[in-house]
């Protein structure tokens, strides 16, 4: 297994934004590349609690019936991180989470109708009012196939149950977020051959742009593959 790939720690926290989310569709790597980036700069780390929702297993056999409480779950959960975070230590150098709170909406519109939209949206304005913003976002794509070729290695038996019409509607719903996104810098990713796990060439050429970027809207395509 490789060692993580980590450069002086000082020079690290100095020249990393202090506050990085990863993001993308289910499946693409975003937890992944969350955690090895928090273990690089030796940074706290906050990740959104699938595992926890107890609706979500409901969600994917019965996507109607379960829509609501399954994405009102998620906004509380998040929103409770967040806020816990901003009352913990706000000098911490450096900190990476694996969702961003605005893209919350939009698993929202993709699976509630209008009346549960609207509940959503006042519970969503209310709780979002102070929520942080990131310094640096990195927005992972792939194609539907990658998708569910790596939902399949995982151990959620309840994953398997998604649609790649689902996972379509999914990452089209990203491409449009991100296509109008301009609140913070943005580095766009194609991940669809790329090792964000074990791959240290692929990963120290992302590094290289995670620590460089500071304004605007960038792609990263590597240039060496290693999957």
């Amino acid at each position: 297994m490789n060692r993580p790939l980590r450069l002086d720690a000082t020079v690290e926290k100095q020249s990393a934004p202090r506050f990085i989310v990863v993001e993308g569709p289910i499946g693409v790597g975003k937890t992944t590349l969350a955690r090895r980036l928090a273990e690089t700069f030796g940074s706290e780390l906050v990740l959104e609690g699938a595992d926890e929702n107890p609706f979500l297993e409901r969600f994917y056999q019965d996507p109607r019936s379960a829509a609501l409480p399954t994405q009102l779950f998620f906004l509380f959960q998040r929103a409770r991180q967040l806020q816990s975070w901003r009352q913990g230590d706000m000098f911490a150098p450096v900190r990476v989470a694996d969702f961003l709170m605005q893209k919350d909406r939009l698993f929202a519109q993709l699976t509630l109708d209008d009346d549960e939209l609207r509940l959503y949206e006042q519970a969503y304005e209310h709780l979002t009012l102070d929520a942080p913003l990131p310094d640096l976002v990195i927005y992972l794509q792939a194609p539907v196939e990658v998708l569910l070729e790596r939902i399949g290695r995982r151990s959620r038996s309840y994953e398997r149950q998604l649609s790649s019409d689902y996972l379509r509607k999914v990452a089209e719903a990203y491409t449009q977020f991100f296509y109008q996104y301009d609140a913070t810098p943005l580095l766009i990713v194609n991940a669809a051959d790329i090792n964000l796990a074990q791959g240290d060439a692929d990963y120290a050429q992302l590094l290289e742009q995670v620590r460089s970027l500071r304004s605007g809207r960038h792609y990263f395509n590597p240039l060496s593959l290693t999957l």
